[in-house]
């Protein structure tokens, strides 16, 4: 018979870079330390397995059918930026450096794991993009290998539809020194210089 702990400590190993180690310091943390942020989280992740789910024009997390976001008319219609994750969203908007809507991907290109560009709501991207209003789309993808291949099949299928489509800049993190920046990095900032 499995115990109430095992269940507690196989849940938080669903969690991103949680191993089995991690989640049992975590078990044993709430429950001989912290019982009410037990409590207190145990409802967090009901509320918001229950209330949160997708906006139905961008796709971030929302617990309202059109996210705050999209809902704001003071935003430049003419600017789409596509992202991989509501993470992704909310690291920018952190920035306060984009006034532009968004499309959550909700995921990217990865032939190795079965997932192409119609799991990825590529169809859904081309027509919001098609609208009328939008200039510009922003491919915020990641620059790993499934990010570089999100954003060029979906480049291609924006511009073969008339739609420009840029790609975010990269290069030597602000406030670095050149020679403890990697290689690859240094290269990108060289041919992407401006």
């Amino acid at each position: 018979m499995v115990t109430a702990l095992e269940t507690l400590i196989e849940a938080l190993k669903r969690l991103p870079g949680v191993g089995q180690k991690s989640a049992q310091r975590m078990a044993y943390h709430l429950l001989q330390h912290d019982r009410d942020g037990a409590a207190r989280l145990s409802l967090a992740l009901r509320a918001a397995a229950e209330q949160i789910g997708h906006c139905r024009r961008c796709h971030t997390f929302s617990e309202t059918e059109i996210c705050s976001i999209c809902a704001d008319v003071s935003r430049d219609p003419a600017l789409l930026c596509v992202v991989e994750s509501p993470a992704d969203q909310a690291a920018l908007e952190r920035t306060n450096s984009y006034r532009g809507y968004y499309f959550v991907l909700l995921g990217r290109v990865s032939p190795l794991d079965g997932v192409g560009v119609a799991q990825i709501g590529a169809a859904e991207l081309l027509l919001r993009a098609a609208e009328t209003g939008v200039a510009e789309v922003i491919l915020a993808s990641s620059f790993t290998a499934e990010g570089e291949a999100t954003a060029h099949v979906l480049s291609e299928a924006l511009r073969s539809r008339g739609i420009r489509a840029t790609r975010l800049a990269r290069g030597v993190p602000v406030g670095s020194e050149l020679e403890y920046v990697d290689l690859g990095t240094i290269a990108h900032a060289l041919v992407d210089r401006r």
